[in-house]
């Protein structure tokens, strides 16, 4: 055992993190309910728009859903139904949740192709970005999920969410120091005992870390608002052309970071650049809006989007990286009083 790690891990049994557009078996959302502290007083607005997401993720894949109780279920289905969702190919379960952010809580799941058990979870701690929020109930879902499909688990025993990271499925990781080294996480852990977790538990053998989040970000910056891999060697970063915006010098200096950056084979990364939309602002609090909270379906790209002219430019941006999807724009105003969005709800199960 070193840093409180137990062998043997996820990556010395050959399991790995594939990456987000890997084949999905299906993939896991956690419906919002009236108990959820995201969207106070706004509730109501977001379900036209979060059905609209589950639409489009059936069209492409099964869509496994953590509901509440009966009553929600009933309600769900409901809604679904009358807006036309394919209901043999969703699986609704009652598995109580805090909140809706499935990305951060929901199950890991890493592969070995070859292992009799092909398809693992790993089950970190979840905290709700530093005790923000409650999350008795959201931490039990990696479990639950496992349980349902049958597969083993890993407990690693420390504070990860999956927005943290993001991967190009050969070995190489993302992630940013303001998330993973804020004291509200893992206080213990020093940068290179945290990687090494990341290392063992999400079996890649490279850890590439920015810098800072975005304004408005109350998870401390995670890295699905500001950069994303699109292809193995390549990622998809913000930009803010308004200089006296804050995210100006936060994503410029992402971006010189990104440049030096090697993989293990010392290509440089091919960096395309996505502009940020105009600052989204509800009740004087600025907003995480960012298109980098995308959502990699097995048929479809989902881009949030904000209701402003730079909408076109990141849709066709994103057409051009990803020539094998459609992309598909969600308006995402009303969700983003939650703090997140398409990516952020979301967890990819892959296929074996």
């Amino acid at each position: 055992m070193a840093n409180g790690i137990v062998h043997p891990t996820p990556r010395d049994l050959g399991y790995s993190f594939p990456a987000e557009w890997h084949k999905h078996r299906a993939t896991w959302l956690s419906y919002p309910h009236s108990d959820s502290y995201s969207w106070p007083g706004t509730l109501h607005n977001i379900f036209g728009f979060y059905n609209a997401f589950i639409k489009e993720l059936s069209a492409g894949e099964r869509v496994c859903i953590n509901v509440r109780d009966e009553r929600l279920k009933s309600e769900v289905a409901a809604g679904l139904e009358v807006g036309g969702v394919d209901m043999s190919k969703i699986d609704l379960l009652i598995h109580p949740t805090n909140d809706a952010w499935c990305r951060d809580h929901g199950p890991a799941f890493v592969l070995n192709t070859q292992s009799a058990k092909p398809k693992a979870v790993v089950s970190w701690r979840y905290n709700a970005w530093g005790d923000k929020y409650p999350h008795d109930l959201d931490g039990k879902i990696p479990g639950l999920a496992a349980k349902f499909l049958d597969l083993p688990v890993f407990y690693p025993g420390i504070v990860m969410e999956g927005g943290a990271v993001d991967f190009n499925g050969e070995g190489t990781l993302l992630t940013t120091t303001a998330c993973l080294l804020h004291e509200n996480r893992n206080p213990h852990l020093l940068q290179h005992e945290i990687e090494d977790y990341l290392v063992n538990f999400y079996g890649v053998d490279q850890v590439l870390w920015l810098d800072d989040g975005i304004e408005g970000d109350d998870t401390n910056g995670h890295i699905d608002d500001i950069t994303r891999f699109f292809k193995p060697d390549g990622v998809i970063t913000m930009v803010e052309r308004n200089h006296r915006d804050p995210n100006h010098a936060i994503l410029d200096a992402n971006l010189k970071k990104l440049k030096t950056f090697r993989l293990p084979n010392g290509k440089q990364l091919d960096i395309v650049e996505l502009p940020m939309p105009d600052p989204v602002v509800f009740e004087d609090q600025r907003l995480p809006a960012s298109y980098a909270n995308f959502y990699i379906s097995n048929t479809s790209v989902i881009v949030p989007l904000y209701r402003c002219k730079q909408d076109e430019k990141a849709i066709r941006i994103l057409e051009e990286c990803f020539p094998g999807r459609r992309i598909v724009g969600i308006d995402s105003v009303e969700i983003i009083w939650g703090l997140g969005s398409w990516h952020c709800l979301s967890q990819q199960e892959p296929m074996p």
